[in-house]
């Protein structure tokens, strides 16, 4: 199950946090980019004071406990949020009217 679920989730292409058991750690922001057997490759980086640094890690699908995506975010702080107006016009949802009235 969780093989075909990370399968799912490289081919979508989508950002991952995984937990890696064995090493009792989480793993945020990674791309799985190969799925080869039981092995999982993975990218992603890491900000220690002001380095970045890229990594690319081979795991097997037994130390990986668990796996999560995000679904949305919302920015904090002093900033302002698009609403429904701001949309462009072909993209807003118009209210329809109820039956028998005409426009």
């Amino acid at each position: 199950m969780l093989h075909r679920k990370i399968y799912q989730l490289y081919e979508e292409g989508r950002e991952v946090c995984i937990f890696l058991r064995d090493q009792q750690r989480w793993i945020e922001a990674a791309h799985i980019v190969d799925v080869e057997g039981d092995l999982i490759t993975m990218r992603y980086e890491i900000e220690d004071d002001d380095e970045i640094s890229s990594w690319e890690e081979l795991v097997r699908l037994e130390s990986i406990g668990a796996i999560q995506r995000k679904l949305a975010s919302v920015p904090r702080g002093d900033t302002e949020l698009l609403v429904a107006e701001d949309c462009p016009e072909a993209e807003q949802i118009r209210p329809q009217s109820p039956e028998g009235e005409s426009s």
